[in-house]
């Protein structure tokens, strides 16, 4: 590796890493402060860079705000990523049993500033937040776990993304106005909605047949 080639990448983690800690600093501030407080003044602040250094890597505020949304939705979908790697094969109880878990954790424990958005009371921004999530799971899940029970098994459902997006939306503020749903609602819930509840014990006699 040339010397040129090092500083390039020195250059760039570097350039990754200060951009992350602005995304961190609107996250604290968010949360800590409320949306209405979020401003390039509190963000540099709390970071310690100047305005100008602000403006390098965002336009404005706006822009900061949305980026931090995505980063929000990545370690959303990361948790999900994990999830699926680490399914059991052909365990598609246990897997709705994980997931169903999974999902209420992550809506009522959110990462970055689901919270404080809705804590904020702006529905708009909380409703967008939601379809963004909603549209990047729901593509994720089309991409990877449905293909991998399509393989074995006869996917009973049509609109397969349009199915997978109004359910995780609509799990996602039920969970949030409903936060002592049992899990075992939401494994019901979802497992009815995909026509996969022929694979759990409790409905077992729905078993497609094979």
């Amino acid at each position: 590796m040339t010397e040129s080639t090092k500083r390039t990448r020195a250059s760039r983690h570097s350039y990754d890493a200060r951009r992350e800690e602005i995304l961190q600093a609107v996250i604290d501030v968010c949360a800590q402060e409320g949306i209405g407080k979020l401003s390039v003044s509190s963000v540099s602040k709390r970071v310690g860079c100047t305005r100008s250094l602000f403006y390098h890597y965002f336009p404005n505020k706006e822009d900061a705000l949305n980026a931090t949304l995505d980063y929000t939705i990545d370690a959303f979908i990361d948790r999900l990523r994990t999830w699926n790697e680490h399914r059991v094969f052909g365990d598609i109880e246990g897997a709705l049993d994980s997931i169903s878990e999974l999902l209420k954790t992550l809506v009522l424990e959110m990462p970055g500033i689901s919270g404080s958005i809705t804590v904020g009371g702006d529905a708009v921004l909380y409703t967008a937040f939601v379809n963004r999530v909603a549209e990047r799971c729901a593509r994720y899940m089309c991409e990877s776990t449905v293909v991998d029970f399509a393989q074995y098994h006869e996917v009973l459902i049509d609109n397969v993304f349009e199915t997978f997006y109004v359910l995780i939306s609509g799990l996602i503020l039920y969970i949030r106005s409903h936060r002592d749903v049992p899990v075992e609602v939401i494994k019901e819930i979802i497992a009815c909605t995909l026509h996969i509840e022929g694979y759990t014990e409790k409905y077992k006699d729905r078993r497609p047949e094979r």
